[in-house]
């Protein structure tokens, strides 16, 4: 009797309630990997913002207070414009550095010629690859000005590439940050006056930094905007409502055209196949972070 008993035990399977156990342990597993990727995903974000984007924020603001004038500005006779030292004056083929002819007209930009040039370190992105509306290279180089004045640029990606920083975006692949400066004219929609240019940002890490800067993830509005979006430029679009940061995981995203963020590949996108596979470059954007000087 104690044997046959014995062996009836020996047999047993698991019950529900040992099952439902080791189920509910796999589920928070699971939930915990799942977890565990947001978190560093965010932590690599926050480490772009505090120790890339924000550093060449200091590094502009450092520049200004060493020379009293903005990056690419000349200090004889100051525009307050990035790449002032280029621009002409009163239609003039001389630099406004000269102010040749200057007494003429009113010093204010719209007597400018030759303005909104971007200052970079570099081509990086062609035109139009990461967003519409780019504008034309300076001849002067963000590396050799800030070096020449003896301010200290963040790491970035490497001697030379201080400019430039490498994460990962959402499905896997290699991205590459580029940071340069512009000054916008009077009614441009990413904001008027001298912008910080930020090239190659994925929309989930372009709503991180929004909400970082601005205290809300808006493309339309506060000190941090999209570049080249044609819904936000007409006169109707002024203070309205907001608009997020949409896009899915393509590179070939209609973002630049219209308002939504699906569908054909968009004139001036990066590649032409308008595919959203899982394994695709996730779509690039470029945002414009308004200056204080």
């Amino acid at each position: 009797m104690q044997a046959h008993t014995l062996a009836r035990r020996i047999q047993r399977g698991f019950t529900l309630v040992e099952m439902a156990i080791v189920l509910a342990v796999i589920g928070l597993i699971i939930g915990a990997i799942a977890i565990a990727k947001d978190v560093q995903r965010n932590a690599e974000y926050q480490k772009i913002a505090n120790k890339f984007a924000y550093q060449w924020k200091a590094v502009y603001d450092q520049y200004y207070q060493r020379n009293g004038v903005v990056i690419g500005d000349c200090q004889q006779a100051p525009t307050y414009m990035v790449n002032g030292s280029e621009t002409s004056f009163a239609g003039g083929a001389v630099t406004v550095c000269n102010r040749a002819g200057g007494s003429a007209v009113a010093g204010i930009p719209e007597n400018f010629g030759n303005t909104g040039l971007k200052i970079c370190n570099g081509q990086g992105y062609a035109a139009a690859q990461v967003g519409d509306g780019d504008k034309a290279l300076s001849g002067q180089n963000l590396r050799a000005l800030i070096s020449r004045v003896g301010v200290r640029m963040p790491p970035g990606r490497g001697e030379g590439q201080e400019d430039r920083y490498l994460y990962q975006d959402t499905n896997g692949n290699a991205t590459e940050l580029q940071v340069c400066f512009q000054w916008n004219p009077p009614g441009t929609a990413s904001g008027a006056g001298n912008v910080m240019v930020v090239r190659g940002l994925t929309p989930d890490l372009a709503r991180f930094m929004d909400q970082i800067i601005d205290g809300k993830p808006d493309s339309r509005e506060g000190r941090f905007r999209i570049q080249g979006r044609g819904a936000h430029a007409g006169a109707v679009d002024a203070n309205a409502p907001g608009t997020a940061w949409e896009a899915n995981n393509t590179i070939s995203s209609a973002i630049q055209t219209n308002d939504t963020a699906t569908g054909a590949a968009a004139p001036g996108a990066a590649t032409a196949t308008g595919r959203q596979y899982d394994e695709d470059r996730v779509v690039l954007l470029t945002a414009h972070w308004i200056m204080e000087e």
